[in-house]
C-alpha cells in the first residue's frame, strides 16, 4: 500500500510540473472559462466534425461548470479519495502516464489502461470493450465498481450530492432541480463534450492546405499510413475530418498474445528502480505481493459471443504522443513498440484479423510513420488543462 501512495505522490508532483509548464501559454479565467468551453463544444475545431450533442441534453454554461466539479470531486468515491480525474489526469492527456493499468480505491487494481477522454464527444461506443454508448450513463460503472470508486449504489451518490450544500445552487443553475442520477450524467456529459483537441499540424496541412505545417517526414509517414501500412483501414480519415477510428472491434492478435503471457509468466522481469537503473527480479516475488492478473477476453465480456473473443475497440490516434502507455492494458511504453508489433504482423494468432499482416517496413519508414503520428498533437491541450484546473478539486 505504501508503494502505491508513493507512486501517486510522485505522479502528482510530476503532473504538476508538466502542467505548470504547459499552462504558461494558456491560463483559464475563473470567471469565463466555461463560456469558452461551451463555445468550443458548439464549434468544430479543424480536423474534427461538429459535436453530436444529444437532443435531450443541450450544453450550457451551468452544466459544464457542474460537470467539471463532479469530475474532480473525490467525495464521490466511497472513502473520499478517488475522483474521475485521478485516472484521467488533464496534464497527461486526460489519461495516466504512470500506470499501465488503472488503480482505484484502496489501491485496487484494474486490468485495463485508462482511456483518454480527449474528443470522447465523438465516440458512439465507450470503454475498450464498448460496454456503454453514452456519456450520460457511462459514469455509473466506475462509480459503483468495487475496484474503482466503490460506492454501494448509484443512489448512494445521488443522496450524497443532495446533502452537500456546495452542489445545491449548481444543480439549480444547470437544471432548476436537485441532484438526480440522470442530471449527474447530463452534467458530466456536457463537460466531457467540451474537451476537444483538433487543429493539429496534420489537420493544418491535410484539411487546411498549409504545406508548411508539417515536414517531409510527416508527409512520407502519411503515405505509409494510408498505403503500405494499411493503418487507415481501421483508423479512418474522411474528406473533411478524421476521427482515426472506425469504432469497430478487432482481434489484432494482441489480446491472445497477452493471455498466453499471463498463463506462462516469465521467471524474472526487469524492474526500473531509478532512471537508467534496471534490475531483474524473481517474478515469484512480484506475484507474492500483488493481485493475480485477470484474463481479458475483450468484447466477449460484453456480448458473450465467442466470435468477439480478443476483440477491442479501435482507438483514435489523435494526441497519441501524450497518452502513453499503449494498448488496452498499457503494456507498450512507446510508439516505436506499437509500430514494431504491427510491422511484424501482430502475434499471428489463429483468428487474428487478416488485415494485421507483416508489413516489412524499413527503419526509415518506421521513423516516418512515427513522425506522422506525432503530427496529430493538438496545440489546444494546454488550454484544456488550464480549464480543468481552474478551481481546486473537492476532497473533504
Amino acid at each position: 500500500m505504501r508503494h502505491w501512495f508513493l507512486i501517486c505522490l510522485i505522479g502528482s508532483l510530476f503532473s504538476q510540473a508538466v502542467g505548470a509548464h504547459a499552462q504558461s501559454h494558456c491560463i483559464a479565467d475563473p470567471e469565463n472559462w466555461s463560456e469558452t468551453a461551451l463555445k468550443r463544444s458548439l464549434s468544430a475545431p479543424l480536423g474534427l466534425p461538429p459535436v453530436p450533442h444529444p437532443h435531450d441534453n443541450p450544453p450550457s454554461v451551468g452544466k459544464i461548470k457542474l460537470g467539471r466539479k463532479l469530475f474532480f470531486d473525490r467525495r464521490l468515491s466511497i472513502n473520499h479519495t478517488m475522483s474521475c480525474a485521478m485516472c484521467h489526469v488533464p496534464e497527461q492527456g486526460f489519461t495516466n502516464w504512470e500506470l499501465s493499468t488503472a488503480i482505484g480505491v484502496e489501491g485496487r487494481s484494474l486490468k485495463r489502461n485508462s482511456p483518454s477522454i480527449l474528443n470522447v464527444a465523438h465516440l458512439n461506443v465507450l470503454f475498450h470493450d464498448g460496454r456503454d454508448h453514452a456519456l450520460e450513463t457511462q459514469f455509473i460503472g466506475p462509480l459503483t465498481a468495487r475496484n474503482e470508486m466503490a460506492n454501494p449504489s448509484a443512489g448512494h451518490v445521488v443522496a450524497l450530492l443532495n446533502n452537500l450544500p456546495d452542489y445545491a445552487q449548481m444543480f439549480e443553475n444547470a437544471f432548476q432541480a436537485q441532484a438526480s442520477l440522470d442530471r449527474i450524467g447530463m452534467a458530466l456529459g456536457a463537460y466531457q463534450r467540451s474537451i476537444l483537441a483538433g487543429n493539429s499540424p496534420f489537420d493544418q496541412w491535410y484539411f487546411g492546405g498549409d504545406e508548411t505545417a508539417v515536414i517531409a517526414d510527416v508527409k512520407r509517414g502519411f503515405q505509409i499510413f494510408t498505403g503500405k501500412g494499411s493503418c487507415s483501414a481501421c483508423h479512418l480519415i474522411g474528406d473533411d475530418h478524421a476521427l482515426f477510428t472506425d469504432e469497430l472491434f478487432h482481434d489484432t492478435g494482441y489480446g491472445q498474445m497477452r493471455e498466453g503471457e499471463r498463463q506462462n509468466p516469465p521467471t524474472s522481469i526487469p524492474v526500473q528502480v531509478a532512471p537508467g537503473v534496471v534490475h531483474q527480479m524473481d517474478f515469484s516475488k512480484i506475484r507474492s505481493v500483488s493481485a493475480k492478473r485477470e484474463a481479458d477476453l475483450g468484447r466477449y465480456e460484453v456480448t458473450e459471443d465467442p466470435a468477439d473473443r480478443w476483440k477491442f475497440r479501435t482507438p483514435s490516434l489523435r494526441n497519441l504522443t501524450v497518452t502513453p502507455p499503449y494498448m488496452h492494458d498499457g503494456h507498450f511504453s512507446t510508439l516505436s513498440e506499437v509500430i514494431e508489433f504491427y510491422d511484424q504482423g501482430g502475434s499471428q494468432m489463429l483468428g487474428q484479423d487478416p488485415r494485421i499482416r507483416p508489413l516489412g517496413l524499413t527503419r526509415v519508414e518506421k521513423q516516418d510513420l512515427e513522425a506522422f503520428l506525432q503530427s496529430l498533437m493538438s496545440p489546444d491541450l494546454d488550454c484544456l488543462e488550464s480549464e480543468a484546473r481552474v478551481l481546486p478539486p473537492d476532497s473533504h
